[in-house]
């Protein structure tokens, strides 16, 4: 059941910004020079959602660039990147992503950060609902028996769900991190529309006996979109039915409006000096 919380905020009206298909260094550049003009008091705070083109595997901020298989990356045509927040690696790829920059002091992400996220995905739960799926926010002890099942699980994100990340029928549908900078939030992450999951297994460096585990596990720890429901939903209505839960759940006017040039700015020096730059992507 959907927590109908939206009446304890003041209405406030955020930024929409529907970026187009990108490549992975500048898809997480964007979200960073974000972050960083709202700590300047030269942003707004925003509900992103974006695209990746060509594929894209992410690691998290932490990971070790050795767990990809480079040549299998290549091979595929897929390119490779660092997210700005933690976590385990993601191939973006049919599928819809989203991220939240809002300031730290904002009354819909008080009480520390799993309670904030908690709230957040309270708004992807109501947009999932409108579009049919029978969604559910991941518990402390679903989250745990799975983690205990995968040994502390391996470098894909999408084999064990974290607390309050979004399940279907037990299977994880929404892969989302956090990171909190200058006093700012900055929620992302990713719902998989259609398409194969275990593609991120051949691209990671795994023993063959390995892989073959993963292959087998993976579906029956994540799903998408088209398999949860049986048809095939657009990125366009994904996203129209994520805005709208993010607007009724947190009291939200969303209003479309595009990068300022600062931010513009900001995301081009942060993609190559970090995003696209080989040295800081194999600095772990």
């Amino acid at each position: 059941m959907i927590d109908s919380s939206a009446s304890r905020y003041p209405r406030a009206e955020w930024r929409l910004l529907i970026t187009p298909p990108l490549d992975g260094a500048t898809n997480m550049a964007i979200d960073e020079a974000i972050l960083q003009a709202l700590a300047e008091g030269d942003g707004r705070p925003t509900v992103r959602f974006f695209q990746w083109e060509p594929a894209c595997l992410s690691l998290g901020y932490n990971q070790h660039w050795t767990d990809i298989d480079l040549a299998a990356l290549a091979q595929h045509g897929y390119t490779w990147t660092r997210r700005p927040t933690g976590g385990k690696a993601i191939l973006h790829t049919d599928e819809a992503t989203y991220s939240l920059i809002i300031p730290q002091d904002d009354p819909r992400i008080e009480g520390g950060v799993v309670e904030s996220y908690r709230i957040l995905s309270l708004g992807l739960l109501r947009g999932l609902h409108r579009l049919g799926l029978n969604a559910e926010q991941a518990s402390r002890e679903e989250a745990r028996t799975k983690r205990q099942e995968t040994s502390g699980g391996g470098p894909v994100c999408f084999d064990t769900p974290s607390v309050y990340e979004i399940t279907v029928n037990g299977k994880k549908l929404i892969g989302s991190a956090q990171l909190r900078r200058k006093k700012i939030v900055l929620q992302h992450g990713t719902l998989p529309l259609v398409g194969n999951l275990n593609r991120i297994i051949d691209v990671l460096d795994f023993p063959p006996d390995e892989r073959a585990a993963q292959h087998a596990m993976l579906p029956e720890r994540a799903l998408t979109v088209e398999q949860a429901l049986g048809r095939v939903i657009s990125f366009d209505a994904a996203i129209a039915a994520l805005e709208q839960g993010f607007a009724e759940q947190l009291n939200l006017k969303l209003e479309p409006a595009g990068l300022t040039p600062r931010e513009q700015k900001l995301a081009e020096q942060l993609r190559a000096a970090q995003y696209a730059n080989e040295s800081w992507l194999r600095r772990v």
